[in-house]
Order: C-alpha cells, then sequence, then structure tokens
C-alpha cells in the first residue's frame, strides 16, 4: 500500500510568528501580522505548507487574491487541463476542461476589457498578462471553482480597487493599496528630493500626524506604509519607522502606566473597605 504524504498540521503559534516575519521582511504584498496568518490558515486548510501563501495570495486594499499562477497549478493538480489557443496582446483565447466540470472555452479580449470599463494602467504596459490572468481565472471559476480557493486573482482585483472613488487620505492615514510586486514599481510616482519635500512641508506634516496618532492610527500607518510614503525621499523612510516605534512606544507605556495606576486604586479601596 502506498504512503500518501501529508503536510504536517502547524500550531497558530508557529504560524503567528511565520505572520510576522513575513510582515516584517515586507517581501510578500503582506503588510500586517493578521493578514499573512489568515493567508497561512488558507493555506494550510487546503494542505499547504503555511509559508506558501507568500507565493500563492495578495492582500489588495483589504481584500485577498490569489495568483493566477497557483490557481492554474491547482487546477492541473485536481486533474483539469487547459489548451491555449491564442496568447497575445490582443487577446488570451484557451479551453479549460475537468471531469467533474466539464468543457468551457473562455476568451479575454482588448475590447472585451474596454467595454467593461477596466481603466487599470496595467493593461496598458502588460495586456498579455492581465488578458491571460483573466481568462485563467475565468475559465477554472468555470470547471473546477475550488480550485480558486473562492478568490480572484489580482488583476481582478487591482481593477475593482482602481474603480472605486480614491479613498480619503485626511491625515494621511488610510487603507493600503497592495499591487502585485511584479507591478510596484510600474504604478508609483516619482519621490521627492528631500529639499522638494521640505519647501512643501512633507516633514513637518508628517511629525504633527505621528504626535497625535492613536494606537489604530499607529497600526493604519504601518499597514500603509509603502502607498503612503510612495513620493517621500527614500533616506526619510527609515527614521519614519524609527519615529512611528517610537509612537508605539509611547502609547504602550501610557497603556501599561494607566493600568497600573487603576490597578493601585483598586488595591487601595479593597484595603481600606
Amino acid at each position: 500500500m502506498t504512503a500518501i504524504a501529508t503536510i504536517p498540521t502547524h500550531p497558530v503559534s508557529d504560524m503567528e510568528r511565520m505572520a510576522r516575519a513575513f510582515a516584517s521582511s515586507k517581501l510578500f504584498g503582506v503588510h500586517n501580522p493578521d493578514q499573512a496568518l489568515a493567508l497561512m490558515l488558507v493555506a494550510q486548510a487546503e494542505g499547504r505548507h503555511p509559508a506558501s501563501a507568500a507565493q500563492d495570495y495578495n492582500i489588495i486594499q483589504g481584500r485577498p487574491a490569489k495568483k493566477a499562477d497557483a490557481m492554474l497549478r491547482d487546477f492541473l493538480s485536481a486533474g483539469g487541463r487547459v489548451e491555449w489557443h491564442t496568447l497575445s496582446d490582443e487577446a488570451a483565447d484557451a479551453t479549460f476542461s475537468h471531469p467533474a466540470g466539464g468543457s468551457a472555452r473562455i476568451d479575454w479580449t482588448l475590447d472585451r476589457a474596454k467595454a467593461a470599463g477596466i481603466n487599470n494602467p496595467m493593461w496598458k504596459k502588460y495586456p498579455r498578462q492581465m488578458l491571460r490572468s483573466r481568462t485563467v481565472s475565468e475559465g477554472v471559476r468555470t470547471v473546477c471553482p475550488g480550485a480558486t480557493s473562492g478568490m480572484y486573482v489580482p488583476e481582478e482585483v487591482q481593477d475593482i480597487v482602481h474603480a472605486e472613488p480614491a479613498p480619503n487620505v485626511v491625515g494621511l492615514v488610510t487603507n493600503q493599496t497592495v499591487i502585485d510586486a511584479d507591478f510596484a514599481a510600474e504604478v508609483r510616482a516619482p519621490r521627492k528630493t528631500a529639499a522638494q519635500a521640505k519647501r512643501d512641508g512633507d516633514h513637518d506634516r508628517l511629525m504633527t500626524t505621528f504626535a497625535n496618532l492613536d494606537m489604530e492610527g499607529v497600526s493604519n500607518w504601518f499597514e500603509g506604509f509603502d502607498d503612503l510614503t510612495a513620493d517621500l525621499p527614500l533616506s526619510w523612510l527609515e527614521p519614519l519607522r524609527d519615529r512611528l516605534d517610537a509612537r508605539r512606544e509611547e502609547l504602550m507605556a501610557e497603556k501599561t502606566a494607566a493600568e497600573s495606576e487603576a490597578e493601585l486604586d483598586a488595591e487601595f479601596r479593597n484595603a481600606v473597605g
């Protein structure tokens, strides 16, 4: 009898440590431990090592997305087949088939994308890749939806994000918009020089903002740090992180002091009746 290899289940405490490492590395499109842990749990539930979450998923403005390559891999591993008829900058056309889901021919063209009102700039820069991802997502979802993990591909989620109104950035605190690392350098605005940023008053504004952040505000800033500092000088980034860390420590110290004072007050009241 052939033994079946299984992926061992990892305790949540171990995954929490891995999640913190993923989030602090900023290498995998995940910017806080909670997001990393959620994706690790999904990966483990599907029988893969939790670390595979870093390769297979993205978080884009709070929305989970499964990469097209991971979706196609799971589809093929589940017995699916795909035959590409066309794959170019103008069109992607393929037939997807699965023993349980039948067969379907799916195509995406630039004309179809325009008709759908998609205006993501990535379609102009990487049309073939965007068309391929859309075709894979729709094809796999049609004949073997389990291989999608109930998610869309990052390119689809990016299109949803681009179609929504821009977030309010009052106080420079907003939800993050994490774009797949392959495209990140293409979509970010040029950074200011240090002299230009000072002339624009960015330093003073940031210091005032940081001084007034509560713990939730600090978390929001860490979560969206890359996007919130996308136009600032590179030499400012580490000092800004240090200032955020300092503000978090200040808030934690204040909380500890308040709790200690409350505890002493309670002990005093108990002592005097």
